[in-house]
């Protein structure tokens, strides 16, 4: 590995895969950080819901496809995405009792690795359940790798990109079967939770009602769209039927100028983008 590495800084590359992990689909980016150049960016969604075992066989099918050469990589990634998860205040956190910040919110079974990242700007922590499968694969594949969970990105970025406004600032990054709702004032975290939603009605119920949970104003409350929407879509229609000043900010969220494929959109890989 040291031989490769040295090659690839006498070759001006240095190439990093990161790899998001779901259970409806996983997303894959190669960045040549010499070249500050993406040099691939692709998402697999399957038919069907996968359990955490088939995430396996989806990651070696992908590999075998030998789109790079793993010998040639400087740095592996790897993003976690469930429902698994739990923001704590760093004066609630004790690396002790994970266990007891989930149990009450998810479930969790008894033999699962629970881990946590700390957002040290903002003095949280979030604890979390990752698909330990999907990590021992990737160390015995590649050696030392690291990896976080999606919504630890999420609520970074958008606190890194926040004004420090007095009012609430609502936050939906939408994805093809759930969605998170963010909520900051003077970015500070102030909710976060994540839903799945198979209709245009899920997804307008379930946003209300933490409006509504909050004591916040639809008609008042700057609400942002991110992700997989677009304003001819049917989940922006009809939350702009109840939700006024409402956004779609995509674009001006993502915290990289690296170079992209052509054709790309940047919006579908927001979290994996603003992970490098």
């Amino acid at each position: 590995m040291t031989q490769n590495k040295t090659s690839n800084i006498l070759n001006n590359s240095f190439k990093e895969l990161s790899i998001q992990v779901s259970l409806s689909g996983l997303s894959f980016c190669i960045l040549n950080g010499a070249s500050h150049k993406i040099e691939l960016l692709e998402t697999l969604h399957f038919d069907q819901k996968a359990n955490p075992e088939q995430l396996i066989s989806h990651l070696e099918a992908w590999f075998s496809e030998e789109k790079i050469a793993t010998d040639s990589l400087d740095k592996v990634s790897v993003v976690h995405e469930n429902e698994l998860s739990s923001f704590i205040p760093k004066s609630l956190f004790n690396e002790r009792n994970l266990s007891d910040y989930l149990k009450y919110n998810v479930k969790i079974l008894e033999n699962d690795f629970i881990s946590y990242d700390e957002l040290k700007s903002y003095d949280i922590y979030n604890v979390y359940v990752p698909f330990a499968n999907v990590n021992n694969y990737i160390f015995d594949k590649f050696g030392d790798f690291e990896y976080k969970h999606a919504s630890s990105i999420l609520v970074e970025t958008l606190i890194n990109s926040a004004n420090k406004s007095n009012q609430e600032t609502i936050y939906v990054y939408v994805s093809k079967s759930h969605f998170e709702i963010v909520v900051l004032n003077q970015k500070k975290l102030i909710h976060y939770n994540t839903f799945t939603y198979q209709q245009k009605e899920d997804f307008i119920y379930y946003l209300l009602f933490t409006i509504e949970q909050l004591n916040l104003n639809p008609e008042e409350t700057p609400t942002l769209l991110l992700g997989d929407i677009t304003e001819e879509s049917d989940l922006y229609k009809i939350a702009y039927t109840y939700i006024k000043h409402l956004s779609i900010n995509n674009k001006q969220l993502l915290t990289n100028t690296y170079s992209l494929p052509k054709n790309t959109n940047s919006s579908n890989f927001y979290i994996l983008l603003n992970s490098l």
